[in-house]
């Protein structure tokens, strides 16, 4: 819904509805603005045949993010079908960093230079990504998460509100870094970290 909301402000596509493998088709999604749940992720193929269609997906399990992650990659959509949900408001330093495709900026997130965030990140309001740092497909930072300098987040990582991940550390594939931590040493991948400073809470593997 954070998508549809930029996307319709700004009119740049029409929202057509959603693809959901939970909710049943023809159910509503929204509470106020209201869309449609037109299928489910086997459909994708028949609305990728219209040549006008793209699509913006949001990565939203925080307890399988490995199979979730090997789901979504096996759907095999090309690049250049993904939208890009950038809010006007968000602070992104023009030719100084790369953004790939299907990523979501929401309101007031802002980019260092240097960085690069990798296809269908989302970076939910006031977050930050410090200078030179690397966001892998699928990395999540949830509202006003800060990333600081040099820092790598691996695939399917989220990050979670008011968390802080100090310079140079690297983020795990599939891992959780839950709200509010301070993140100062590196974490294991499919490991959940929380508190300050933040402290291993479990391997979900």
């Amino acid at each position: 819904m954070i998508a549809a909301s930029i996307l319709t402000r700004q009119r740049q596509v029409k929202v057509l509805g959603f693809l959901n493998d939970v909710l049943p088709v023809g159910s509503s999604v929204g509470k106020f603005q209201q869309y449609e749940v037109l299928g489910r992720t086997d459909d994708l193929p028949r609305y990728l045949d219209q040549p006008d269609v793209v699509v913006f997906i949001a990565y939203v399990g925080l307890t399988n993010e490995k199979a979730t992650f090997a789901k979504i990659s096996a759907l095999n959509i090309p690049p250049e079908r993904f939208c890009n949900v950038i809010d006007q408001t968000a602070v992104i330093p023009e030719g100084f960093c790369r953004i790939g495709n299907g990523v979501l900026i929401a309101p007031l997130s802002q980019l260092s230079t240097d960085t690069t965030i990798s296809d269908n990140c989302m970076l939910l309001p006031n977050s930050f990504v410090g200078h030179d740092s690397f966001l892998d497909r699928f990395a999540h930072l949830a509202t006003n998460a800060v990333v600081g300098a040099n820092v790598h987040v691996g695939k399917a990582v989220h990050i979670g509100s008011n968390a802080t991940i100090r310079e140079k550390v690297r983020i795990g594939d599939f891992s959780v870094v839950g709200a509010g931590a301070v993140v100062l040493e590196h974490v294991p991948e499919n490991s959940i970290v929380v508190g300050n400073p933040a402290r291993l809470l479990r391997h979900k593997e």
